[in-house]
């Protein structure tokens, strides 16, 4: 879409507007200046589903480059701290906590990648919560990518959050 057809997108009813475009249709990153500082919270998952290699590397811990859930439990906790670096628009925050959790899930040969970002700011976090999980799943495949190349990653979403003005949603089941 160029930027005059989202200008006149932008103009069709103002709780339609587009945020991240200023009124000429530039992309622009959001004044937050005003918004009240308050208690944020996002969880997001991501799975990444191994073929019979990968996943008998992963439990027996037998992997070239070393123990894979550490790694991408690091990446991903590295990746929610960088978010503003890596993703345009998106404010630096101050987090307070970042939790990230790797469950191999043997029926399917799955790990689950779970990531919780907190902070105490005018925005959210979600995309933090989101890019650790991305990384860390990339950061799973590079660890195991040696022994499987078969290796598949999806389902990255948003569980929940909590926080801010639009207040508390959560993923339906």
């Amino acid at each position: 879409m160029t930027a005059k057809k989202l200008k006149t997108k932008t103009r069709s009813t103002s709780s339609n507007r587009l945020t991240h475009l200023s009124e000429s249709g530039e992309a622009r990153m959001v004044d937050v200046g005003g918004k009240a500082i308050t208690a944020r919270r996002a969880v997001a998952e991501a799975e990444v589903s191994l073929g019979a290699a990968g996943w008998r590397a992963l439990r027996t811990g037998d992997t070239p480059k070393g123990d894979a859930i550490a790694v991408a439990r690091i990446a991903g906790i590295q990746a929610a701290k960088k978010t503003s670096e890596l993703i345009p628009l998106c404010h630096p925050l101050r987090i307070t906590n970042v939790k990230v959790e790797l469950k191999p899930i043997a029926r399917g040969k799955i790990v689950r990648i779970r990531a919780e970002v907190r902070c105490d700011e005018k925005t959210g976090v979600e995309m933090e919560a989101l890019t650790a999980v991305s990384v860390a799943s990339l950061a799973l495949y590079d660890m195991l990518k040696a022994v499987d190349k078969s290796i598949t990653i999806g389902s990255i979403r948003l569980i929940q959050k909590s926080g801010g003005k639009s207040g508390d949603w959560k993923r339906e089941k």
